[in-house]
């Protein structure tokens, strides 16, 4: 009677998830769901022998794997070519037409998430990866279960594989940000990467919490399933309650593909997910088998990337940042507008020497973009939207936290508060000083430390290794208890231990970058000798110079920094350069090195660091000066320049290979 029980809430409960994830029609209410759960839950604790994998109860997760183990595709996951133009659709569908005569084509919404593979055995859901570099992808099966409108089993018995893109809708996106900032932690800059962070989570059930969705597009073997369009693939996948995306369209000449791509263009934002663009397929298998593949991308399909976007909207203030140095920067207060996938409230104005150039006022409307898809941006103001009433820039002569005077230089544009106990200079170093880069002291935030500094538990940077003495009060604060109090103060623990470069680049001198910091780090050897250096001796170093040079003296000259190097040294911080010596590799040696795209083994910063270990250079722009480009998942334009100058490609497992990893 219990396994009959159990069965029919589980067949319950995995028809009420279809209709409402994947058909959005459901027949139950909320609460009827709820009972149903709760009723699973209380039997499968009770009998754990019963406890079926495709039990609804595995979408609330709590799964904790130690890594993630790689899956070898045995079909390799093909990204596809990027076009930008509609002249590129053209050539595009003229190629084809050259081997097909009258082709269909299928059209996609290109999803803005991740690509991942589900394998279901037996109609069981067996296996979830990621693409990888398209040959290797990592096991993220634990979390995938959690997706709920991923079925976890099929309504036949069948043995299948089916692609297609995992993602974050917009509401689910800005929940999250909303509680992350109430965290103090930092905010994801987009879905994806939202999305990515989220199926890269050890534990399934930080996953689960993230409320994520899927778009099934691709049977990798249509074949065995006597499938003979893409047209007939999506409609099995949706016999299998697979979710395909509802804005596809099938077309049979370039007309209509342009007006749906013109159409897509207009309205993508109406959408409750974000797209980047739209997927055209040649519809007949056997046309895309005659059109083949190349080495790297088939030549069947396309993918139309939307132009860079550009929004209006209001200028409603210019307010003024002060930064670890005292520079100080203006920023834009905007009404709230969304773009690329992201709510945007402000946008760097740079300096004063910009806002004059483009004539920027209060209470223009202007015209938005992300910088690098990243950083938010005034293009230009529309001058022909103005009513008489807007406001001209003036820049203010005293600092807007301290109300110091503010400096210039006659050779520099930027202004500074000369004040160093302003607030916000010290907030923005005591941010700089426990951050990634610098002392890397997990769990400070920005709006923890800067709630600390105005509570007086942080004033100055020692001052992050004495808050031990200050447990019991920190324990009492609201949203904290032992357990967080006791994860910061292991990790400010943990920092003592760093090599002597993350200290130099946490101390924030001015023009002392993390590159520097490094350097210093390995001429010198410990901070005693870099205190006790002259300045023709830092000038002599190479990529030091003399205006670098001078800004190391001034501050080891200050008595105050001097005392803050006794105080850390009596809280036992290393003060030595521990970092891993050189192990020159020809492949590497002397050579200049760019990344690009998302690395599946290494973070951005290990690869950079290996790279310098093995005796190369790291830069950020491709150039006929490069020696070897490094492609990850989802490269960029980089990837792109590198071909046109013919310089050497390696994807991370040449570059592991290569570097004896």
């Amino acid at each position: 009677m219990i396994e009959k029980r159990i069965d029919e809430l589980i067949k319950i409960l995995n028809k009420a998830s279809y209709e409402y994830y994947t058909l959005d029609n459901p027949t139950i209410t909320d609460q009827e769901y709820d009972s149903y759960m709760d009723e699973l839950i209380k039997l499968e604790t009770n009998h754990p022998e019963l406890v079926r994998e495709d039990s609804p109860t595995v979408r609330i997760g709590g799964e904790v794997i130690s890594d993630f183990k790689k899956v070898t595709h045995q079909i390799p996951m093909m990204s596809l070519g990027d076009i930008f133009n509609k002249d590129e659709i053209i050539a595009f569908d003229e190629r084809v037409k050259k081997v097909i005569s009258n082709p269909t084509y299928i059209c996609e919404l290109k999803i803005d998430g991740l690509s991942v593979s589900l394998l279901y055995k037996n109609g069981k859901l067996v296996s979830g990866a990621t693409r990888g570099d398209g040959t290797v992808g990592e096991d993220i099966t634990h979390n995938v279960k959690t997706i709920k409108n991923i079925p976890l089993s099929l309504p036949v018995d069948i043995d299948i594989e089916v692609r297609g893109e995992i993602y974050m809708p917009k509401n689910s996106f800005e929940k999250l940000n909303e509680e992350r900032i109430k965290q103090g932690e930092k905010v994801f800059a987009n879905p994806r990467n939202a999305a990515a962070g989220s199926v890269r989570q050890l534990n399934s059930k930080i996953s689960a919490e993230r409320n994520l969705s899927t778009f099934m597009y691709h049977i990798p073997e249509p074949d065995k399933y006597n499938l003979k369009t893409q047209e007939e693939s999506l409609n099995f996948m949706k016999s299998l309650t697979l979710t395909v995306n509802p804005n596809i369209v099938k077309v049979d000449n370039i007309d209509s593909l342009m007006e749906y791509i013109e159409y897509w263009t207009t309205h993508r934002n109406e959408l409750p997910y974000e797209i980047d663009g739209i997927v055209i397929k040649v519809n007949n298998f056997d046309d895309q088998k005659k059109l083949g593949v190349t080495a790297k991308v088939p030549k069947w399909a396309i993918a139309y990337k939307f132009p860079a976007e550009e929004v209006l909207t209001k200028l409603k203030d210019i307010e003024f940042c002060v930064g670890r140095t005292g520079k100080i920067t203006p920023r834009a207060e905007l009404d709230p507008v969304r773009l690329q996938g992201s709510v945007v409230r402000s946008a760097t104005l740079n300096n004063q020497e910009y806002i004059k150039e483009k004539d920027i006022r209060i209470g223009d409307i202007v015209s938005i973009r992300k910088a690098g898809d990243v950083i938010p941006e005034v293009v230009e103001v529309k001058k022909e939207r103005r009513t008489g009433e807007e406001i001209p820039f003036k820049m203010i002569d005293t600092c807007p936290i301290c109300g110091s005077k503010l400096s210039k230089k006659d050779d520099e544009v930027a202004y500074f508060c000369t004040n160093k106990n302003c607030d916000a200079r010290n907030i923005e170093g005591l941010i700089h000083f426990s951050s990634r880069d610098a002392m890397n002291i997990e769990g400070f935030g920005e709006r923890i430390v800067e709630d600390f500094y105005n509570m007086g538990f942080l004033k100055t940077i020692s001052d992050y290794y004495k808050l031990y003495e200050c447990k019991e009060t920190l324990m009492e604060l609201e949203g904290f208890g032992e357990k967080s109090i006791n994860n910061l103060l292991n990790n400010i623990e943990n920092s003592k231990n760093n090599s002597l470069e993350k200290l130099i680049f946490g101390l924030g001198i001015k023009h002392v970058g993390k590159k520097t910091s490094k350097i210093l780090s390995e001429y010198y050897g410990n901070i005693d000798n870099i205190i006790n250096s002259n300045l023709e001796d830092l000038s002599n170093i190479p990529d030091i110079g003399d205006i670098i040079a001078k800004s190391i003296r001034n501050y080891f000259d200050e008595e105050k920094n001097l005392e803050l190097i006794k105080k850390l040294k009596e809280y036992n911080l290393n003060m030595n350069y521990i970092g891993k010596e050189k192990n020159i590799n020809e492949l590497f040696n002397n050579k200049t090195f760019v990344l690009t795209g998302t690395l599946l083994n290494l973070t951005r910063n290990e690869a950079k660091d290996l790279i310098e270990e093995l005796g190369g250079k790291n830069t950020s722009s491709v150039s006929k000066k490069t020696d070897v480009v490094i492609v990850g998942n989802e490269p960029g334009s980089k990837y792109d320049v590198a071909k046109k100058l013919n310089i050497t490609i390696w994807n991370e497992e040449e570059f592991l290979k290569n570097s004896g990893r």
